[in-house]
């Protein structure tokens, strides 16, 4: 099978995000949908072990934002590589608060909606939720970054928690805090990763 097939799927790259017992959180998905337009639904799809999942399904309401073409990079490392658990993601970002009181990044959108949790469906390693639509907005006029420009433009891996992972069949070095694999035989000393910035000693080797 090649994997890389499903690279081929027309997604975007998102962060949904929630507020709930005072904890916000987020986490990065390529797993957003429409599914009705009257009344308006979205679908979002997440690990069970993602902490964004928990605070999503206590508030019973989440935050989507669909991230921009020229999004920085880090942006993506801070919501799509650390967990919630370990780390204030929103800490590390600007951000605004919805009509549901939850979080959402506001640089690199190209556009948000702010959605009420009304169905859930669980899949095995993941759940699916149906979010009806209190509001959407376009920030910007910014072209949106597709799943695939993603992995091709920016050099971006996929989170193991993501519902389109796939085990890495190349060679290399890969970048423990986001992801990055570099295709080569030796790593140099003095490599730095050109997306998260660590050095080498980040990096660990991939057969």
């Amino acid at each position: 099978m090649n994997t890389k097939a499903f690279f081929k799927l027309s997604y975007g790259v998102y962060i949904v995000s929630a507020n709930y017992e005072n904890k916000d959180g987020g986490c990065v998905i390529n797993t957003l949908a429409q599914v009705t337009s009257s009344p308006a639904r979205l679908s979002i799809a997440l690990n069970k072990n993602n902490e964004t999942l928990r605070l999503i399904e206590g508030a019973g309401s989440f935050s989507a934002v669909v991230l921009s073409e020229d999004v920085d990079m880090e942006l993506i490392k801070t919501f799509g590589f650390q967990s919630g658990r370990d780390a204030e993601k929103f800490e590390q970002a600007s951000y605004e608060r919805d009509l549901n009181g939850n979080p959402y990044p506001t640089e690199g959108i190209a556009a948000r909606f702010s959605c009420k949790v009304t169905d859930r469906l669980d899949v095995d390693t993941h759940v699916i939720l149906i979010g009806e639509v209190t509001e959407a907005d376009i920030p910007s006029d910014s072209q949106v970054l597709t799943y695939a420009d993603y992995h091709s433009k920016k050099k971006g891996t996929t989170p193991k928690n993501a519902p389109s992972y796939q085990e890495s069949q190349t060679k290399g070095f890969r970048c423990s805090v986001c992801g990055y694999i570099l295709e080569a035989d030796e790593l140099p000393e003095d490599f730095i990763c050109p997306v998260c910035g660590k050095d080498a000693s980040y990096f660990e080797k991939i057969d």
